[in-house]
Order: structure tokens, then C-alpha cells, then sequence
């Protein structure tokens, strides 16, 4: 029998990993070896483990799920990793297929999707959700350019925050950042996103269908 299929579960919910590690257990092929609860620790956990894949969620305290990615992917150019996230636009999975994950699904999803969609990407494989696939297509198809593409990662977590009406120093605790950093992201979002204030970039993330008007 082939070895099971290694897997490090990365949310910021006890409760939400908890039911993952039950789901995934139930598949004979799979193999829960780590959970981590934030970014900082799903970096660590990952050098120690090598997991084979990583199921990981983007909105966490800390440097998040994006950036995790980032930092796995730069020292281990081979990790596999699949974003699980609440998101259901078009833009979240388009910016982490860019950086390397080689998979994204919703939390809506069918428990056996996960377990499918864990399997696809451990054979080295992508895995994108149906209708999720089509939305990213149709805006390729009518040549949209997303205007939120041109912001960092970081840049694009603070956008978000700001979006959802937090203020400045709520996203410096949510991020571990300094308020002044936060301030000098802030200015270069407005100057790439052409807006002039938090109402602006409010009305962007909705027409990016980031955010629920």
C-alpha cells in the first residue's frame, strides 16, 4: 500500500481545523502530521513536517495566508499548497495561483471536494473550484483588468481591512505592523488605486466583488 498523503492544516480556528482533521481522517489516504494556527507558525511547522500538502486559509492575524505561501514557496520551491478560504471572488485565487498555490476552494465546498482537491494537488496537479474556475475565466475572456492586481500582497491584505471599514490602528494589530507602516501602505493604495479615501477604495473592493455592498 502507498504511503498516505501528508497534510499540515493551517486556520486560525480550533474548531475549523478540528472538523478538517476528522473529514480528512476518514479518508484512508490521508494524513493529518501538523496543524498550525497562524502564518509565523505554519512556516515553522512546515520546515519541521515537510508536509506533502499544505491546506491553508488566507485571512489570519499575522502575516496571513498569502504571505505564509510567499515564505514556503521561497524555501521550498517544490511546496505544495492549497488555499481553503472564505473568499468566493475572482481575485484572491488569481493572486495566489500567481504566487505558487497550486490550488484554491472555498470553505463552502463538499467535504469530498476537499478530500479530492488534496489528492489532486499531492500528484502535483491544479485544483480549482468550479465555479470559481469560470468567473476567472469570463473576466479573461472580456479582457478585465482587475484594478487590485497592481497592490502588493501586503498592500492587498491592508486594502481589504480598510474596505471593511477597520481603522489604521485595527489593522496594525490584526497585521502585527506599526501604525505608520500601516499609514505608508495606505498612501501607496490610494495612489495605485487612483482613490482619494477609504469610501473609494470601498466602492473599488465591491466592484471587484471583494467585499458585500
Amino acid at each position: 500500500m502507498s504511503e498516505p498523503v501528508k497534510v499540515m492544516l493551517v486556520d486560525d480556528h480550533a474548531v475549523v481545523r478540528m472538523g478538517f482533521r476528522m473529514l480528512l481522517e476518514s479518508a484512508s489516504d490521508i494524513k493529518v502530521v501538523a496543524e498550525a494556527e497562524s502564518g509565523e507558525q505554519a512556516i515553522k511547522l512546515y520546515m519541521e513536517h515537510q508536509p506533502d500538502v499544505v491546506v491553508m486559509d488566507i485571512t489570519m492575524p499575522g502575516i496571513g495566508g498569502m504571505e505564509a505561501t510567499d515564505r514556503i514557496l521561497a524555501k521550498d520551491n517544490h511546496a505544495k499548497i492549497l488555499i481553503l478560504s472564505a473568499h468566493e471572488d475572482s481575485v484572491h485565487p488569481k493572486r495566489v495561483l500567481n504566487a505558487g498555490a497550486m490550488g484554491y476552494l472555498t470553505k463552502r465546498s463538499a467535504a469530498e471536494e476537499l478530500i479530492k482537491a488534496i489528492r489532486t494537488v499531492a500528484s502535483r496537479k491544479m485544483y480549482l473550484e468550479a465555479n470559481i474556475a469560470q468567473q476567472m475565466a469570463i473576466q479573461q475572456l472580456n479582457g478585465e483588468q482587475n484594478p487590485v492586481d497592481v497592490l502588493s500582497d501586503r498592500e492587498f491584505e491592508v486594502f481589504i481591512a480598510l474596505a471593511k471599514g477597520k481603522t489604521t490602528n485595527e489593522i496594525a494589530d490584526t497585521l502585527s505592523l506599526s501604525p505608520r507602516t500601516v499609514g505608508t501602505h495606505l498612501y501607496n493604495i490610494k495612489q495605485k488605486l487612483n482613490a482619494n479615501n477609504s469610501a473609494e477604495l470601498a466602492l473599488i473592493a465591491m466592484r471587484c466583488g471583494l467585499i458585500d455592498p
